[in-house]
């Protein structure tokens, strides 16, 4: 797969992005782009979380995917792939500060399927709870997905273009999707999907890995 973002553009915006597929006989524009990027997945397996990227004006669902376990040696290890290092330790310290999980013994693995690089803040909870799956070894049921910033104090705020998000969402299936209580103004009334809202962390956790 190709990527082909616009950084300068006479006639027309310039936060458009393009994904194409490399075919024998040229490149195929990808008409679902959300589609490539979840893989199927085995009912049974923990440690996966479905979140919500924009990438310019196009909104994407993406699978993330953890792999929590008892570190051998005496530093844990911490390795995102597609994922920013330092922000994956920042919420490894919220989920222990707040959730009282014990994290710092343990080696965390998180990486985005698809083998694209990501920095959109409304991945944090999906993140968070890609971890927690692994780390307690509870699965997260196929049709949720989640979309919202994780702050220091574990609350969830409010992110960009929510409502193309949970449009993005119910086109792919998905049944359910975690926002922040705190967003602001009135959300589309969407028959297809069931819109959650909580206040911090700790709630979603509480719901969706009992």
């Amino acid at each position: 797969y190709r990527i082909l973002r616009t950084t300068k553009n006479r006639y027309g915006s310039t936060s458009e992005l393009g994904i194409y597929e490399m075919l024998s006989d040229g490149l195929r524009p990808v008409n679902n782009p959300s589609e490539i990027l979840l893989s199927p997945r085995d009912e049974n397996s923990s440690g996966i979380a479905i979140g919500t990227l924009l990438e310019g004006n196009r909104p994407l669902l993406i699978e993330m995917q953890s792999l929590v376990t008892p570190t051998s040696y005496g530093t844990a290890q911490r390795t995102a792939t597609g994922f920013d290092a330092k922000r994956l330790n920042m919420l490894l310290a919220v989920l222990e500060k707040r959730g009282n999980y014990r994290l710092s013994s343990q080696d965390v693995f998180l990486n985005i399927t698809g083998g694209i690089k990501v920095d959109d803040p409304a991945l944090d909870l999906a993140a968070c709870m890609s971890i927690v799956s692994s780390f307690k070894d509870k699965l997260i049921d196929v049709g949720t997905c989640f979309a919202a910033e994780v702050g220091l104090g574990g609350e969830l705020r409010t992110i960009t273009r929510i409502d193309a998000r949970i449009a993005e969402a119910e086109k792919l299936g998905f049944k359910e999707i975690w926002i922040s209580k705190f967003v602001k103004g009135e959300l589309p009334k969407n028959k297809g999907i069931h819109i959650r809202k909580a206040a911090n962390i700790i709630e979603v956790i509480r719901h969706c890995l009992v």
